[in-house]
């Protein structure tokens, strides 16, 4: 139960710093960010910071509006 427990963590964490990497690599603010995929600013603070744990649809339309493969958001 502990490995489940880290890995999902470590899952959790990549996918918060991946984000913020590509977020920003692309030129977006998290304003600008959250405008693109119709979110809140402070939801996705909020995910970067490991406040929120987004669903699935918010997952794909973060992927879709940074052109990358979802998994590609989990490295």
């Amino acid at each position: 139960m502990l490995h489940v427990q880290s890995w999902v963590h470590d899952t959790i964490e990549d996918f918060e710093k991946c984000l913020r990497e590509l977020r920003k690599a692309q030129g977006y603010s998290q304003e600008g960010f959250a405008l693109t995929v119709e979110l809140d600013r402070t939801y996705i603070g909020g995910i970067e910071r490991g406040e929120r744990n987004p669903g699935l649809k918010t997952i794909l339309r973060i992927a879709e509006a940074l052109g990358v493969p979802v998994a590609e958001l989990f490295k």
